[in-house]
């Protein structure tokens, strides 16, 4: 039976009888109807998506509270659980994929009607195929007999299900009210009722109490527990303000936690207990040994961490996972970490956005100076040279025809094509020739000539002077179109890297240029060694790479022969705890992670723990102790595009920034030198040549 809005409501014949005479037959009946329909306005479930269940045809408790809540509430289902047993699987199966509403429903009530039973085990193994378990924040009120209070509140079915209340009937005399009763009942009192004369109902006293059960998820020193919270009149119910759905987790007694995970420094890091498989793991400084102590202390709970399954996080084998997505799925743990939303994963689990997305990197040897070779040639581009040199062209041939126009109109002398090019390349090197212009027009695109040449020359000398002061230098590949589109460079990435989620990213991306990098890449052991070989980058995660190369291969000067990346490479939207489905405490989690993030302090954290591993591991390297400078501490710097960076700031004694040109610097003028007097010598040999050949004998 459906309730599709608050104007319409579908009702069964019978039970519309059982309606009519609902205020007549069992004060109880009437009055239990109107204890939930004051809970249900309480706590705001009229606005939900509330579905009513109960075991039995023509149970007058669910008629009186489908008459009661049909007026205000805005959608609900009926469902009788007899009627869905006797159906096929494909029917059943239907009904549960709705019986829960979409995934755009926020808000969502249950209450089980199970005073016309003895038997409850077919309801709770309905609301267990139902996956109630996978929805802890539904508000469940059960009404019964006080006997079954326990085994209710108690089932498997409820173990994630945060609010639940047990309205216990002490007197179920009203259960020995038979449909046939109400019918017969009705039958001889629905002509008074309908009578204007008839002022005084007939009505079957029926007394009794309600005894207000709640469950609590933690309270048994952090096993769920019922608790009596109230004893009401039947007769004479008024609803109490007292909070009923009380459960906040602020405490959860001491609640034993149980947690996989995997080293993933800065993320988690930890020594093994034993060599055991699956083993219990001590946590060394990190991230996840920063949050679950401050967790523990603040929620008050215990944990049990161990090592992942075969340090693996799982695949998916006909809708079941393997490794630590397994386990999540299996509820054989309740936290596993760190590791990222994968979209095949967020089905068997609940994820949680913790730290900072450790991004992908590409690691080569730092840039190299330039030869100074050319070094004349460098204030300019390429093109501009071209351009330059067209241009330089072009103004003679204007110049010349002009002046060609200027002899065929006047008849006057005119100037050779060759002195008007020597005149234009002449006023580029700021050494004029004579004048060869012998108009006005002539002299007006001269003038405009001279004023291009005075631009083009002091940006040449102006830049010239830096590249001769700064020498340049090579540029390392920043992105992967730059490692695909260079000459004979190599690429390669360390096989732990290459799983997960970056496996996935190389594997299924589209892009031409991500398809050709997967397929020439190199997995290799000793990435750094590689990359020291030449010609040859591979790819990394920035915070484990960064601490290899800053404890290793950095010197007491912060100076280090590798280049990482300012491109980073985010696979991923979030990186952090995995739940299992339906976690009841996941939001408490989640308020107190995110708290951290808004104040910083998991940044902060992050700095700290990068830091002192870096110092460790040059301790535990044997280097001199005056290799961490003591006045300027490192630093990490945090961009939101360019990510963690550690950068080294020393005392020492700056130097004399002002740059002497040597040798080096100006190499290129003696070329240039060089080369001209090879072609004058070579020029005046070939007119020696020439006016010898010509000459008479």
């Amino acid at each position: 039976m459906l309730f599709e809005s608050h104007k319409t409501v579908l009702l069964i014949t019978l039970i519309n009888t059982a309606l009519i005479t609902s205020h007549d037959v069992g004060g109880a009946v009437e009055q239990v109807g109107v204890m939930v329909e004051r809970m249900v306005e309480h706590y705001y479930l009229t606005s939900c998506h509330l579905v009513l269940i109960t075991t039995t045809q023509h149970s007058l408790i669910t008629a009186n509270i489908i008459r009661r809540l049909s007026e205000s509430l805005e959608a609900g289902l009926v469902v009788e659980v007899g009627w869905v047993i006797s159906q096929d699987q494909l029917a059943q199966d239907q009904l549960l994929q709705g019986v829960w509403g979409d995934s755009k429903t926020t808000c969502r009530g249950l209450i089980l009607d199970l005073t016309n039973t003895n038997n409850t085990l077919p309801l709770l193994r309905f609301l267990e195929e139902a996956e109630l378990w996978k929805l802890p924040e539904t508000l469940v009120l059960v009404v019964g007999g006080k006997a079954g209070v326990k085994d209710v509140l108690l089932h498997h079915s409820l173990h994630n299900t945060i609010h639940a209340l047990y309205l216990a009937l002490h007197d179920l005399t009203l259960q020995n009210i038979t449909f046939n009763d109400v019918v017969q009942h009705s039958i001889k009192f629905i002509a008074p009722l309908h009578n204007p004369r008839y002022k005084k109902p007939v009505t079957r006293e029926v007394s009794g109490g309600v005894w207000v059960y709640r469950r609590c998820l933690y309270c048994n020193m952090g096993e769920a527990d019922v608790q009596l919270l109230h004893l009401w009149n039947l007769a004479s119910f008024t609803h109490s303000k007292y909070d009923l759905f009380q459960e906040q987790f602020h405490n959860f007694w001491g609640k034993e936690m149980k947690f996989s995970t995997i080293i993933y420094f800065p993320y988690t890091d930890y020594t093994l207990d034993n060599s055991e498989p699956g083993s219990t793991v001590s946590l060394k400084d990190s991230l996840d040994a920063r949050l679950l102590s401050l967790v523990t202390e603040k929620l008050n709970i215990s944990s049990v961490m161990r090592e992942m399954p075969n340090r693996y996080y799982g695949v998916q084998k006909n809708g079941q996972f393997t490794g630590i997505i397994g386990q999540l799925q299996r509820e054989e743990i309740d936290i596993g970490a760190p590791m990222g939303p994968l979209s095949e994963r967020i089905p068997a689990m609940e994820f949680l956005r913790a730290y900072e997305v450790d991004p992908l990197i590409i690691v080569s040897l730092k840039p190299t100076l330039l030869p100074q070779l050319l070094s004349l040639l460098k204030p300019f581009s390429r093109e501009l040279w071209l351009t330059l040199l067209t241009s330089v062209v072009l103004w003679g041939v204007i110049m010349w025809i002009l002046q060609r126009v200027w002899w065929w109109v006047t008849g006057t002398h005119t100037v050779n094509f060759v002195t008007i090019l020597l005149y234009g390349w002449g006023a580029l090197l700021a050494n004029l020739p004579s004048d060869p212009s012998v108009n006005k027009a002539g002299k007006v695109l001269v003038g405009a000539w001279l004023m291009f040449c005075l631009v083009m020359t002091t940006g040449y000398s102006s830049s010239l002077v830096a590249h001769l002061s700064v020498q340049e230098k090579t540029k390392p590949p920043e992105t992967f179109e730059d490692l695909v589109t260079r000459d004979n460079w190599k690429w390669g990435i360390e096989s732990y890297v290459l799983a997960g989620s970056v496996l996935l990213y190389f594997s299924q991306h589209t892009d031409p240029i991500i398809q050709k990098l997967y397929k020439k890449m190199e997995v290799i052991t000793k990435g750094l060694q590689k990359v020291r070989e030449g010609e040859y980058s591979f790819l990394s995660v920035r915070y484990s790479i960064m601490i290899a190369i800053d404890s290793l291969y950095t010197n007491n000067y912060g100076q280090t022969p590798y280049y990482l990346s300012h491109e980073e490479i985010r696979l991923l939207a979030g990186f952090g705890w995995g739940f299992r489905k339906g976690a009841p405490f996941y939001n408490r989690f989640m308020q107190l992670i995110f708290r951290l993030q808004d104040a910083g302090i998991i940044r902060r954290w992050t700095e700290e723990v990068l830091v002192q591993r870096m110092i460790e591991n040059r301790a535990a390297a044997a280097l001199k102790p005056q290799s961490v400078p003591s006045t300027a501490p490192y630093f990490i710097h945090f961009s939101e595009t360019m990510g963690p960076t550690l950068n080294y700031f020393t005392n020492f004694q700056k130097e004399d920034s002002s740059v002497v040109l040597g040798m080096n610097h100006l190499q290129g003028a003696f070329y240039m030198l060089l080369l001209g007097t090879g072609v004058a010598f070579l020029t005046l040999l070939g007119e020696n040549l020439a006016h010898w050949c010509s000459s008479p004998q």
